[in-house]
């Protein structure tokens, strides 16, 4: 796996999966993203003036939250994060949310968009394992 490091962030490519994942942060509060190649190239370019900023137009995976400013809380936006950034040392904050909320803000909030498709599979896969038990 090759890195890419700065102050409140760190970018991995894996030539093993082809993947680019980043972090922000760190300890209680942490976020994970799937990027792009070409969030790759450019976090660490001497002007990009914010590198965190750049990383948060990638696909949000993980987010864990321990601001004073409430409970602490875990959102699992992609339930493979671990999967997909196994370098990534995540710690879980309070609660986590329950799947249905999560599915809920993904719906509405534009910037977790694109986790929308990944969101809506899941959610038909849980609905069809309820039918089969009952």
């Amino acid at each position: 796996m090759e890195f890419k490091k700065g102050n409140g962030w760190r970018c991995c490519f894996d030539p093993d999966t082809g993947l680019y994942t980043a972090e922000t942060g760190g300890g209680p509060n942490h976020d994970l993203y799937e990027i792009t190649k070409e969030i790759y190239d450019h976090v660490d370019d001497p002007d990009v003036e914010w590198p965190t900023r750049l990383i948060s137009e990638g696909r949000h995976l993980y987010m864990s939250v321990d601001d004073r400013c409430g409970p602490p809380y875990t959102v699992i936006l992609d339930s493979d994060y671990k999967k997909l950034c196994p370098w990534a040392e995540t710690m879980i904050t309070g609660k986590v949310w329950p799947d249905e909320l999560v599915d809920a803000a993904v719906e509405v909030f534009a910037a977790e968009a694109d986790n929308r498709e990944q969101r809506r599979k899941k959610r038909e896969a849980r609905d069809q394992e309820t039918k089969k038990a009952l």
